[in-house]
């Protein structure tokens, strides 16, 4: 008798089977071994979260296994190596900061509100997992999770300039700061969020968003009002703005 996995490499047929034959009920089989298979995945990748913010940085395969409760071989079976099963991690640990820091974004009207609301969101996601952040922030020069990383900050930015180009075209005034701006507050924000896992969150979240916020609105409110922007957009946005 073939395996669930023979039957899920099985080449598929070239015309759709009559339900009931035998070739659909494999149709079906396939399909549910795929979804076991995947549910079982996510659950093993919650284990090494698990063992990673009990173990540290120096988390083995084989306590990764103790968490999930299964042997070695059934990990390996799932994951190739070491280095794979920390890209899985990495992709639910960016998931997570996206699905936070876009509602945050999105949500705000007034421009240093949507400063603010990124860089407390931002800080949010780091503050709840402090440890596992930092752990996979140092480990970005593993290639596999270094792509993850660049993706969530590329996908956050855009999101981020989509926002920024909307606002500054309300008031009248060029958009084309809004992807630079973008790029760079994300890229801020990371390093600095580095820094404060790493020493401890040596202030708090609060003190820290009003910080870096200050510093960052001085800079966009600055270059907004500056004299190198042309003057009509200076004047268009003097008339909006009281």
């Amino acid at each position: 008798m073939q395996s669930p996995l023979t039957d899920v490499n099985a080449s598929e047929p070239s015309a759709t089977p009559p339900d009931g034959s035998p070739k659909a009920k494999g149709n079906g089989r396939r399909d549910r071994w795929a979804d076991h298979r995947e549910q079982r995945r996510q659950e093993l990748v919650g284990a090494a979260v698990q063992a990673l913010l009990r173990h540290g940085p120096e988390v083995d395969m084989e306590q990764v296994a103790a968490a999930a409760g299964v042997s070695k071989p059934v990990l390996y079976r799932y994951f190739a190596d070491k280095s794979q099963l920390w890209v899985a991690v990495s992709e639910v640990v960016a998931a997570r900061m996206v699905d936070t820091i876009a509602p945050a974004v999105e949500q705000v009207r007034e421009e240093r509100g949507l400063v603010e609301a990124t860089i407390d969101a931002y800080l949010g996601v780091i503050e709840s997992e402090p440890r596992l952040y930092r752990f996979l922030m140092h480990q970005s020069g593993d290639p596999g999770i270094h792509q993850v990383i660049a993706g969530t900050s590329r996908q956050v930015a855009a999101g981020l300039a989509r926002v920024i180009g909307d606002r500054l075209r309300t008031l009248g005034l060029d958009a084309g700061p809004a992807e630079p701006w973008a790029y760079g507050l994300v890229g801020f924000v990371q390093a600095v969020g580095d820094w404060w896992t790493t020493h401890g969150q040596p202030i708090s979240r609060a003190a820290l968003t009003d910080y870096l916020t200050a510093l960052l609105w001085s800079g966009i409110e600055g270059v907004r009002a500056s004299a190198d922007l042309p003057h009509e957009l200076t004047r268009a946005h003097e008339r909006i703005v009281p």
